[in-house]
């Protein structure tokens, strides 16, 4: 039976290679299927994962309807035996609810890759509805880590090393950034309370005064 899964994870846990190896392995057994995205680190109309792997992709603009989009396909003559869909935080509640369409009345099957939670731990849109009619949701096995060591379980933004809580839900970025630029960082619950990132703790490490382990809450920690 065809279904709509939501294989969700950390930033840097593999989610894009894994969308890549799912591909990979349909289309070396002769199945076509279409590949969507959005905001991909490597540029519009790419689906890329940190191992420099990198395939064409359908940008996902916000007026795109899926269900639309594949039954024109279908008619006229084209095939599409599975979707990928990649960066699946960014889409909006409608656009997963066009995707169940797809699955249900297309009876093709859709694979959504996507992060659950912003930088603030709050649910994005997408991953919310994902999450609440999905037939499956995956949580990928390949742990991202926290500077400390421990499981990363919060994706954190950063402006010059420094953890941010305000700004816009949407934010372009990747874990390989310049120090000076707005970017991203895995951190365990711990040191996401604490807004500890890898910067913070080495210059906490240098202080006479502060450790990284006794660094205080800042406003906003629970």
């Amino acid at each position: 039976m065809p279904e709509l899964v939501f294989f969700s994870g950390t930033m840097d846990c593999g989610k894009s290679t894994l969308a890549l190896q799912i591909e990979h392995n349909r289309s070396a057994r002769g199945l076509q299927g279409l590949i969507f995205t959005r905001n991909d680190r490597a540029g519009e109309g790419k689906l890329s994962s940190r191992l420099g792997l990198v395939t064409d992709a359908v940008e996902v603009a916000d007026d795109l309807d899926f269900y639309g989009y594949l039954v024109d396909l279908l008619s006229q003559g084209g095939r599409a035996d599975y979707v990928i869909l990649d960066e699946a935080q960014f889409l909006s509640p409608t656009q997963i609810d066009q995707l169940a369409r797809v699955v249900d009345d297309l009876r093709i099957n859709v694979f959504a890759f996507g992060i659950t939670t912003d930088f603030r731990s709050k649910l994005f849109p997408g991953s919310q509805r994902l999450v609440e009619i999905a037939d499956r949701v995956e949580v990928l096995q390949v742990e991202a880590l926290c500077w400390c060591g421990a499981r990363a379980t919060h994706n954190a933004r950063t402006v010059a090393g420094r953890m941010v809580l305000e700004g816009a839900q949407v934010v372009v970025g990747d874990v390989n950034h310049a120090a000076d630029e707005v970017g991203y960082e895995v951190l365990c619950r711990r040191h996401h309370r604490h807004r500890m990132t890898a910067a913070t703790a080495r210059a906490g490490a240098l202080s006479p005064d502060v450790l990284p382990v006794d660094a205080p809450v800042m406003d906003g920690g629970a």
